[in-house]
């Protein structure tokens, strides 16, 4: 066998470089500078990210860190704070678990948006799509700590709470007493604080009157550990899932398309040689469907009703113990004695048969009609093998 390429080995690897060179020009020019996404992460410098909190924290001394990490392994000191800004994704039972510990042992934790409250002990959320397309100032509902510090602030909502009496509703609509947009309950030694919307910690919604006082105050103080939690955003170390989140994998696929195609190229050169299946043309419907053209352009419908009869008394001779040369009415009677039943009109079919095989006039709708009487008498007297549903 020939080492050098052909041409179709060379099409598809010229193909396989030409779609590469596409997918790396496209991911050159439309990957931007920075992380502009919107959404609250520390790492996205859009105006539905979180990147300005972050390091304004930072700058003030915080003790605050990025939680790349699993809920699993949170720690229970009792002395920390978790943000979970509107996370993606779901938690497992086993991070839900922890979570619950982590509350019990003293943790804080600020969840916002829908997606954030499905992570709490309990969740009593009802979806508001329509109020999130605008931002709206909310009003402070009860007194505390919280509220002394920002009587007012401002936020794109996403649902309201559904009021009980195991919580404390902070802030509400300041036209809808009834929406409650941020809540405050106490689990065990720890705290849960939900917002509507991570719209305060965001990069634009920080700037607005009152969200750095209510942000603040959430955090409860700078002697507390901040874990702003980055797992589900997607940010999770350097592990497989967060390269996957990555720029890296839109530098990677032209390389593994390449090598697909190298491989694809190889095992097309250097597998076994198998010749194409060609199909029989002795298979027995292509001689039926053949044989009955000729039979149908010669005008021979006497032919066929010949050769149909020849066989089915070959098959009777044989079945019965009766010679070639026994008249219908000898047949008739065999058959009735022998076979144990009576054939309706069975002698009446070989005579119209034994008159029709030299009728050159037979037209081919009562050779049609003769045939298939012979067939079902053959059928009556076990002279063929009717195939099952499974055999069909």
């Amino acid at each position: 066998m020939s080492g050098s390429l052909t041409s179709g080995d060379r099409k598809l690897l010229l193909s396989a470089a030409a779609a590469s060179l596409l997918l790396i020009c496209l991911s050159v020019a439309l990957t931007p500078g920075g992380n502009t996404a919107e959404s609250p992460t520390t790492y996205s410098t859009g105006s539905g990210g979180a990147k300005a909190a972050y390091l304004l924290l930072q700058a003030a001394r915080y003790p605050v860190t990025r939680w790349e990490q699993s809920l699993r392994d949170l720690p229970d000191d009792g002395n920390a704070t978790l943000i979970l800004a509107e996370p993606q994704g779901a938690p497992t039972s086993a991070e839900r678990s922890a979570l619950r510990l982590f509350i019990l042992r003293g943790g804080r934790v600020i969840a916002t948006g829908e997606a954030g409250a499905f992570f709490l002990p309990a969740h009593k959320v009802i979806a508001d799509p329509i109020a999130g397309m605008t931002w709206r100032p909310l009003s402070s509902a009860a007194p505390s700590f919280i509220t002394r510090a920002a009587p007012t602030i401002t936020l794109a909502p996403q649902a309201y709470w559904d009021t009980d009496a195991s919580m404390l509703p902070l802030y509400t609509d300041v036209d809808d007493a009834d929406r409650v947009r941020v809540i405050k309950t106490d689990v065990g030694q720890g705290e849960v604080i939900w917002w509507a919307s991570a719209t305060p910690l965001t990069n634009a919604g920080l700037r607005e009157a009152g969200n750095l006082e209510f942000v603040l105050a959430c955090l409860g103080g700078a002697h507390r550990r901040i874990l702003w939690d980055e797992y589900f955003h997607g940010h999770r170390g350097s592990r497989p899932a967060s390269l996957m989140a990555s720029p890296l994998t839109w530098v990677a696929l032209p390389f593994a398309m390449a090598a697909a195609a190298v491989l694809l190229t190889f095992s097309r050169r250097s597998g076994p040689i198998v010749p194409p299946a060609e199909d029989s043309r002795l298979s027995p419907l292509e001689f039926v469907r053949t044989l009955g053209f000729l039979y149908q352009r010669a005008g021979a419908a006497a032919v066929a009703v010949d050769i149909a009869y020849q066989r089915f008394r070959y098959r009777l001779m044989r079945r019965m113990g009766i010679t070639s040369a026994a008249s219908i009415v000898e047949v008739e009677q065999a058959v009735r004695a022998r076979a144990g039943r009576q054939v309706p009109a069975f002698g009446d079919l070989l005579r119209a048969c034994e008159s029709a095989r030299g009728d050159s006039r037979l037209t081919a709708a009562a050779a049609l009609t003769l045939t298939r009487s012979l067939y079902d008498c053959a059928v009556t007297l076990d002279l063929v093998r009717v195939p099952t549903k499974e055999q069909a």
